[in-house]
């Protein structure tokens, strides 16, 4: 790999986020929080003086894969490192490693926060309720620009990403390997108009809930904000019980109604677009997904009532649906405490938080898409195994899955679960229960947010110590970036010029 070559596209990547940074500027300026002017502006010229410094690097010849990955690695790596500066500089949460987890937990679209609640005192970080509106803006937006890939945005809207012909096989690698799920589909031919648009179906959802919530009487800087978390399937709310705080069902049906949309393949709505309705419907992962939902939802529903948690139908329909479609989503949104739930209910939720949305959709997770291929794997082997002279294939949208992409699916099977493994291992040594250090390392890897335990929806990761903050922000790109792009870039053998 070329060092230069790496040095030169994340420094363009690093000159737009430090105009991203310059946006929660005009917020404060509307509300007159005039103080968190230079907590944003330092931090945007830092990134944006950095990355000059970087694009001084220009080397020539065409971008290899593992210099795409590794590009999209440090680029993460970077913006969060200086998104994280606001939140320091303005002392809202002064302790750095903390602020880089809140950073992560952002662009990553995984909502774990460290912010103390007013529900739970003497937490650190101060309260949620406190905090400035252009931080909240801040926090919200992270969640957005990462939903689709900051490195995504980039390359589809800011001409300081254009270059020449040479540079377009980076960029196709940078989706790559920015793309959730096992295989990143073209729509057309150039990669630059494909992720316009992607970004413009992404953007028109955005809005179209922003003008749900807001005509159903939620104030214009909420719907803002919980638009980008749902959009981004992140999370993060603004008040310390989040959803709950309004306990409005109309709100709540709306999120979670864009929560399950923002959850799908975005190539479906672009077949819907042109009208290719055959191949939207024809996806086999998209109709699993439903599935899940609907059957996830059903459980909880029966589960619920029969425990008489909830008294009614459309009770328990109403919190079942909304916790199904943000789980699986991972965004990470409670509409009430699930830790009080059955046993049961909260299983399926553990389920479901492994899962993950679909292949190209802003949900974290395993993805439906791998979970159709390892099942139809096992099948496949059960069948060899009975018959091994007769040919098995797998099939999904009718045609038969290459060998490689299940090996690949699998490999990355294999190394999700020995780090989430290890992962658990580590943060085991913080002292508290199972089910606090398991469904922690599960929330963070899989981009979800809230666990069980100290980590439900109404605790946070305050507690945890400063090595097991720097492992869950670890698990959150892993998970977001979908591990190999980091692995490549630490890699010995990936810069060696053979």
């Amino acid at each position: 790999m070329s060092l230069k070559r790496i040095l030169f596209f994340t420094g363009r990547i690093l000159v737009v986020a430090s105009a991203l940074m310059l946006l929660p500027v005009a917020v404060a300026l509307f509300y007159r929080e005039y103080g968190m002017i230079k907590p944003f502006v330092i931090p945007a010229a830092a990134a944006f003086v950095t990355g000059v410094v970087f694009m001084q690097f220009r080397s020539g010849g065409n971008y290899k894969a593992g210099e795409g990955f590794t590009i999209t690695a440090i680029s993460w790596i970077l913006i969060s490192i200086f998104g994280a500066l606001p939140f320091v500089i303005s002392g809202e949460i002064p302790n750095y490693i903390d602020a880089v987890f809140e950073t992560v937990s952002g662009f990553t679209t995984t909502g774990a926060s460290i912010i103390g609640k007013s529900t739970t005192p003497g937490s650190i970080g101060g309260f949620v309720e406190n905090m400035s509106r252009s931080l909240l803006f801040w926090r919200s937006f992270t969640h957005w620009i990462g939903g689709m890939g900051v490195l995504a945005f980039g390359i589809a809207l800011f001409p300081a990403l254009k270059g020449k012909s040479s540079e377009s096989g980076s960029e196709a690698h940078i989706l790559r390997a920015e793309s959730p799920g096992p295989t990143y589909g073209k729509l057309v031919s150039k990669v630059r108009f494909n992720t316009r648009i992607l970004y413009g179906i992404y953007l028109g959802l955005t809005v179209l809930e922003i003008l749900f919530l807001v005509f159903g009487g939620m104030p214009v800087f909420d719907s803002v904000v919980h638009s980008f978390a749902t959009a981004g399937t992140g999370g993060f709310g603004i008040f310390a019980d989040g959803v709950m705080h309004y306990n409005n069902v109309y709100y709540e049906m709306v999120m979670g109604v864009f929560m399950v949309l923002f959850g799908v393949n975005f190539n479906v709505y672009y077949f819907m677009l042109i009208r290719r309705f055959s191949s939207a419907f024809k996806n086999e992962e998209v109709k699993w997904y439903f599935g899940i939902v609907g059957a996830a939802t059903a459980t909880i529903m029966i589960n619920t009532l029969a425990r008489g948690v909830y008294t009614s139908v459309g009770e328990a329909f109403r919190y079942s649906f909304f916790q199904t479609a943000s789980i699986i989503t991972t965004t990470g949104f409670a509409s009430a405490d699930f830790t009080l739930w059955p046993a049961m209910s909260q299983v399926v939720l553990v389920l479901l938080m492994f899962i993950g949305a679909c292949a190209g959709s802003t949900g974290g997770g395993l993805k439906v898409s791998r979970l159709v291929i390892l099942v139809k794997t096992a099948i496949r082997e059960l069948k060899r195994s009975v018959k091994p002279k007769n040919v098995h294939l797998v099939m999904c949208d009718g045609e038969v899955v290459e060998h490689s992409v299940i090996m690949n699916v699998c490999g990355y099977f294999i190394v999700y679960v020995i780090l989430t493994a290890l992962s658990t291992l580590v943060i085991s040594f913080d002292g508290f229960d199972t089910t606090t250090s398991f469904t922690s390392v599960v929330a963070c890897f899989n981009n979800i947010g809230p666990g069980l335990g100290k980590v439900g929806p109404l605790g946070s990761y305050a507690g945890f110590s400063a090595v097991s903050k720097i492992v869950l922000s670890a698990d959150m790109l892993l998970g977001r970036l979908e591990i190999f792009p980091l692995l490549i870039a630490v890699a010995p053998s990936a810069w060696r010029n053979k």
